[in-house]
């Protein structure tokens, strides 16, 4: 029994048994989250030629909190409501909208959402949000998959050098900050729970 309730993701607990009301609430927290991805977007911080969003700590967030299957199937919700054209993007829609927005310069950064919106669920399917070490591990992948995936799609449209410069230094040092707030709240959280339980 122990093992099974290591298992599971936060939002596990507020879910009904009904198998029927289960999906409801998996849907409304589904576009919960993509409005919490658009909102976390559109908070943009302005640190030199590139603007910080909030987004990589709401992803990290969002899959701890849900687990691997319904992140993975936010991140591809809110992905598809870009594509549709709506204005969910960091840039949207003074850069473009849609599919052409997201063939651009951050198209590898959004698949690289969804990867690291299913390594962090995977992770916290298996209980490693409780423990600060392991999820802190598994955000570091995570951060890399975002960054791995963003620099080789940029480099094939800038060049290796200017996508370096541009898209992966100056997020090095916030995205680390943002991997340690997302490492330290989810035990925080867990351990909360625990005592008011």
């Amino acid at each position: 029994m122990a093992t099974a309730l290591t298992a599971r993701p936060l939002i596990s607990i507020a879910l009904p048994d009904n198998r029927t009301a289960r999906l409801a609430v998996q849907v409304l927290l589904a576009l919960a989250g993509t409005a919490l991805l658009t909102l976390s977007a559109k908070t943009k911080v302005v640190l030199g030629p590139v603007d910080m969003s909030l987004q990589t700590l709401a992803i990290f967030l969002i899959a701890a909190a849900f687990g691997f299957r319904l992140a993975v199937a936010t991140l591809l919700l809110y992905l598809a409501q870009g594509a549709m054209g709506w204005p969910v993007f960091q840039s949207t829609p003074e850069k473009g909208i849609g599919i052409a927005y997201m063939m651009g310069t951050t198209g590898g950064y959004l698949a690289g959402f969804v990867v690291a919106a299913g390594i962090v669920g995977w992770a916290a399917d298996r209980g490693w949000d409780r423990n600060i070490v392991k999820f802190l591990g598994a955000l570091l992948v995570a951060e890399l998959a975002i960054m791995g995936l963003g620099y080789g799609w940029l480099a094939t449209i800038i060049g290796a050098d200017k996508a370096w410069t541009f898209g992966v230094v100056p997020f090095i040092v916030p995205d680390l900050v943002k991997v340690g707030i997302a490492a330290a709240l989810m035990p925080a959280l867990w351990s909360l729970g625990r005592r008011s339980a």
